[in-house]
């Protein structure tokens, strides 16, 4: 007996160190450290991706507030997240439309198993609604043809039937939520004024836009130009807003599309100019008009800016010589440096 009792306390001792059994009482055993760990496991797993996804937040709010996806969507940071988000998206929607079929086609197994076996029991089975079909025949609550005539009012025209058939109840749900709906618009709009009619909103919006067009002119300072400073410049960029301005408002129409003039517009092309071809004159004349000779004013619904490039677009046309061009008009222009160098000339051919 003692050599029994013996044996029993080695055994259970040697249970108590491997940590079997799982019902140990000691307080560093392998078992419990293994147990605890496990438990921790789904802690830290569930940590690590509230971690991951508040970050990804912060991220995604630090980059947007700077450049938007829609901005540049392929060199965006978050491209290989939403690529993931809308890879993960179809995933969950391809499995969810296999489950579906699945389903369907061990419904109809089913069916036809139960089908087979009442034919051995000779037992008749009356196929159940789907659920789908109990919920259609909720929302319309329509009475079947063959039990028409219970609803059959007795008046006939010609053969069309009278029928006693109500509104159904998906029908009648959408007007009484309408109903429920103009209570609460009519509180909100008109009790309470909690909220602004649409004609309130629209004066919100344009003061909104107002102000916000105010800091954008405030933030971009317009270009002053002087034009009695003004000087001619053969610059690309500006010749080439000025031949936008020149097409857009349709100058063409007097002058040509080439600036050779037609029977309206003089020619824009030589060194004849009715009002003086300085930089100047040019400007004023666009800026002002000549009103008595059908040339609009196109200052007032030009900026001073767009003036300035039609200005110089026009100069830089000067010895273009397009064809069929019109005959010269008004007193050839001579720019002063040319004017300087006619008169030291002549002084000095006169002294001689």
């Amino acid at each position: 007996m003692k050599d029994k009792e013996i044996k029993k306390q080695l055994d259970q001792g040697v249970k108590e160190v491997k940590g079997e059994g799982h019902g140990c009482k000691c307080t560093n055993c392998a078992c419990k450290k293994k147990d605890h760990e496990k438990k921790k496991e789904p802690v830290k797993l569930a940590s690590l991706v509230l971690l991951l996804f508040l970050s990804t937040t912060a991220f995604a709010q630090e980059t947007t507030a700077q450049q938007t996806f829609w901005d540049d969507p392929f060199n965006h940071p978050l491209l290989p997240m939403y690529l993931m988000l809308a890879f993960v998206g179809v995933t969950v929607i391809l499995v969810a439309v296999v489950l579906i079929y699945v389903t369907r086609f061990l419904n109809l197994i089913s069916k036809q198993m139960e089908m087979e076996r009442a034919e051995k029991l000779g037992l008749t089975i009356t196929a159940k609604p789907s659920w789908w079909e109990n919920m259609w025949n909720r929302l319309n609550s329509s009475v079947p043809v063959a039990d028409e005539t219970s609803i059959d009012l007795g008046h006939n025209f010609d053969g069309i039937r009278e029928l006693d058939n109500h509104l159904p109840p998906w029908w009648k749900g959408l007007f009484y939520v309408t109903i429920v709906w103009s209570i609460v618009y009519f509180i909100a709009y008109h009790v309470i004024d909690s909220l602004p009619l649409s004609d309130e909103e629209y004066r919100n919006e344009l003061a909104v836009a107002e102000k916000e067009a105010r800091a954008l002119k405030a933030s971009q300072p317009k270009e002053t130009i002087d034009e009695s400073t003004l000087v001619y410049t053969n610059n690309a960029e500006i010749i080439q807003k000025g031949k936008l301005v020149f097409s857009s408002s349709n100058c063409g129409s007097c002058h040509r599309g080439d600036g050779g003039g037609s029977t309206i517009g003089p020619n824009l092309t030589d060194e004849y100019w009715l009002h003086g071809g300085a930089v100047k004159n040019v400007f004023s004349t666009i800026n002002k008009g000549v009103v008595e000779k059908g040339m609009p004013a196109w200052g007032k619904v030009m900026s001073p800016q767009d003036v300035r490039n039609l200005t110089f677009y026009i100069l830089s046309l000067q010895g273009s010589s397009p064809k069929d061009a019109k005959a010269p008009q008004g007193e050839k222009y001579i720019p002063e440096k040319q004017k300087t160098q006619t008169d030291t000339t002549k002084v000095q051919t006169s002294l001689k």
